[in-house]
């Protein structure tokens, strides 16, 4: 029974119809934020905690392992808080056992950390030698979590790019990074994949482009104003993809495994969800970040809103050309639907307006391309990061969002999580209870909604190197007491919260959580006192834990009077 032709035509218009349109439906005007919601996730929901290579494993300079951009970065002075490194951080390196041990009273079903690439290559190319005691470190690691029922899911390339490379090519400024990240990927397919079945080519990519190359904050410290982080971008897109070929190609037939990438969401809603103009900035907000990436590997090409704002800011400036790259025919053919599943590394949520910036030569930017100004709402709780207020709905609505956009794909949230910023050593950390109950309540809630959501990666697991901020942040669910060399690790509170999260698979009732909460409480103020009284301490760390928290309250007795004097003076 054949069609005719025509008819097949129209079912053809109608599909493509329905493609623009789902990929249109998500509702801006409508934001419900809605009660507590108590309820299991599906059956086999994974729950997992992560880490990176460069922020947790120290051993920096052991075992052969090459230079990263981010040793020699840190390694000058003024680029982190503090002239902090990561030379030694948590020496996860040396703490494989401990750590694992952690995740099984934690009981994770996965654990998702990073390869270095320097570590198994040196100089970044493998033609020139691959280091035999990084490959033995990571199969220790592997094994350890699979013996312990722990699955492995493993970040290729988590910022810290050989330093050969970036000084040689200029980094992923240059095509050729495209063949040897590659070739790194193949190998770590080639020595791992008989065990790793769940891949992340990029961690972030959105962090690496612009801090990396174009505002310089983070390695390799490049200010490539208006242009560095595109061509970044459009160097890593095109790395994603080949890598994921190669493994569909060469290594999917016979390990079975998935590739994908984590990109990191932050949502943007419109300031006024009844003005036009809010809301196609808010959109704006979301396609130069998540959209940036997402769009070429689900639709083959660059949000048309990025080709139209930065190709009209580029002629403005009297360029022949967009500062935007573009993808030839074949290689939008290459790129898209080369996704297994999407990560999403999440934190919190800004209110957009637009903002128009002015186009000149000198003025043009990632940032300013945009027209655009964020904004917080002061009421929103803000305790470590300054950038990451918790807006738990704003999970929601991103989850939704990717669902309508790309077609509904598997998910995995790969980070999500708060940090805190105290001198004083603080066990107790209720608000990170806070965070994580309401940011994985509204994740539920959009499963609910329809979003195919798989599994979820608090982070961190530890405290650890935090880039530009050093250690003056801490993500951890454990504490690291970076201080003393042995780098132990306390729980903190919130370790005993997500543990019963994981153990129910959700939310029973508002009695049995909130019982969740004071038990978590009461457990970590004893454990405080451990801390202070840990015998591994040294004098000098014994004096701070009681100098410090003293030094805080006389800070904040002498603030006070201080107040008090100048409102005096002013009276």
């Amino acid at each position: 029974t054949m069609l005719p032709r025509c008819a097949v035509g129209v079912c053809h218009v109608l599909m493509l119809v329905l493609c623009v349109s789902a990929a249109e439906d998500f509702d801006w005007t409508k934001n419900h934020h809605g009660s507590f919601y108590y309820g299991t996730f599906p059956a086999g929901f994974s729950w997992g905690a992560g880490g990176s290579a460069y922020q947790t494993e120290g051993a920096w300079d052991k075992d052969g392992k090459g230079l990263s951009i981010w040793d020699v970065f840190s390694h000058k002075k003024g680029k982190i808080q503090q002239n902090d490194t990561g030379d030694f951080s948590c020496e996860g390196y040396y703490k494989v056992k401990d750590d694992i041990s952690l995740m099984k009273e934690l009981r994770l079903n996965h654990y998702r950390f990073s390869i270095s690439w320097p570590r198994l290559l040196p100089t970044g190319i493998k033609s020139d030698h691959v280091n035999e005691k990084g490959i033995q470190y990571y199969d220790h690691l592997i094994n350890h979590l699979l013996e312990n029922k722990i699955t492995p899911i493993v970040t290729l390339y988590h910022w810290d790019l050989p330093q050969v490379l970036q000084e040689k090519y200029g980094g992923w400024q240059n095509i050729s990074m495209v063949n040897y990240f590659n070739e790194f990927a193949n190998l770590c397919f080639e020595r791992f994949g008989d065990r790793v079945k769940y891949w992340i080519t990029f961690n972030n990519p959105w962090s690496v482009a612009v801090e990396g190359y174009e505002t310089g904050e983070h390695a390799p410290g490049l200010r490539l104003r208006g242009t560095g982080a595109y061509r970044a971008a459009h160097h890593i897109i095109k790395a994603h993809a080949k890598v994921w070929h190669t493994y569909d190609t060469q290594w999917r037939g016979k390990q079975k495994g998935l590739v994908g990438i984590s990109l990191s969401g932050e949502w943007g809603e419109p300031v006024d969800i009844s003005n036009q103009k809010d809301i196609e900035a808010a959109e704006r907000y979301v396609q130069f970040h998540l959209g940036w990436f997402a769009t070429p590997i689900f639709h083959g090409d660059y949000p048309q809103v990025m080709k139209d704002f930065i190709g009209r800011k580029s002629v403005q400036q009297g360029l022949g050309t967009s500062r935007l790259p573009t993808f030839s025919p074949q290689e939008k053919s290459y790129i898209k639907g080369t996704c297994d599943f999407l990560g999403i590394g999440h934190f919190t949520t800004r209110y957009i307006t637009q903002k128009n910036n002015p186009s000149g030569r000198s003025s043009s930017n990632y940032f300013s391309d945009r027209d655009l100004a964020e904004l917080v709402d002061p009421r929103w709780p803000d305790p470590g990061s300054e950038w990451l207020y918790a807006v738990p709905w704003g999970f929601r609505r991103l989850l939704n969002f990717v669902k309508t956009q790309y077609g509904n794909p598997m998910i995995y949230v790969t980070a999500n999580g708060v940090s805190e910023k105290m001198l004083c050593t603080e066990l107790c950390d209720e608000w990170r209870i806070v965070y994580y109950k309401d940011y994985i309540n509204e994740m539920l809630k959009a499963i609910k909604d329809g979003v195919n959501v798989k599994g979820y990666t608090a982070w961190s697991l530890l405290d650890k190197f935090e880039w530009d901020e050093g250690f003056s942040e801490r993500f951890g669910l454990y504490y690291v007491d970076f201080r003393n060399k042995n780098k132990p690790r306390y729980p903190k509170a919130s370790v005993q919260f997500y543990k019963r999260i994981i153990s129910f698979n959700g939310f029973p009732n508002q009695r049995e959580v909130e019982n969740w909460r004071r038990k978590a409480v009461e457990t970590c103020s004893s454990s405080n006192q451990l801390l202070a009284a840990d015998p591994l301490t040294s004098h000098m760390e014994m004096v701070t834990e009681i100098v410090v928290p003293t030094v805080c309250t006389l800070s904040i007795l002498l603030s006070a009077i201080f107040l008090m004097f100048l409102l005096r003076r002013r009276n």
